[in-house]
């Protein structure tokens, strides 16, 4: 079974992070939340929009070859702590070292940028494309597959980006089905 490491920040986009963890859960991946060792509220992580979310683990606890993809869900607040975070720079180096697959949506690309792992074909959400501030940004995307790299715009695109990682850790059938049942012809 794949597994993948969705790390917690407070200030996160809710609405990112629940359409993952449920559109990867549905196809079988396990998906494991971290949450900040500094976060004063434990494994309670509170959302940009007020919404507080259990975490599974502490990112202190978390190690690189139990996961086979990292992926950080977008939100400015969340964005900055994950970019200066420095285990969350650390996996994200260790991830692409590694040839493991790195994820983005959102202001989350930020975070990559930081840690040197974003690739010159990428998006992310159009307000943040200033302070990124890299060439390769595609605003005629809703998710930009670039090799081992996955990146996606926000938080309308949120299901189309997960149905895109299942493809990709799970396979062609896997992806199909759970666009089907969850009516995401939309998903391209």
């Amino acid at each position: 079974m794949a597994s993948v490491l969705l790390p917690l920040a407070e200030g996160f986009e809710e609405v990112e992070a629940v359409s993952l963890v449920d559109v990867l859960r549905r196809g079988g991946i396990e998906v494991r939340m971290a949450y900040m060792e500094d976060n004063i509220r434990g494994n309670l992580v509170l959302g940009a929009n007020g919404i507080t979310i259990q975490a599974d683990t502490s990112i202190a606890n978390v190690v690189a070859e139990d996961f086979d993809m990292i992926l950080l869900p977008g939100g400015w607040g969340g964005t900055y702590i994950l970019a200066e975070n420095e285990k969350v720079q650390s996996l994200l180096k260790e991830f692409k070292a590694k040839e493991k697959v790195v994820g983005a949506m959102c202001a989350a690309p930020f975070a990559l940028k930081k840690a040197g792992v974003l690739s010159n074909n990428y998006t992310c959400y159009p307000a943040a494309k200033e302070e990124i501030d890299q060439e390769g940004y595609r605003e005629d995307l809703k998710v930009v597959v670039d090799g081992n790299l996955i990146t996606s715009r926000g938080p309308g695109t949120a299901l189309c980006f997960g149905l895109e990682i299942v493809k990709r850790l799970v396979g062609e059938e896997t992806y199909q089905a759970i666009k089907e049942g969850m009516l995401l012809d939309f998903c391209d």
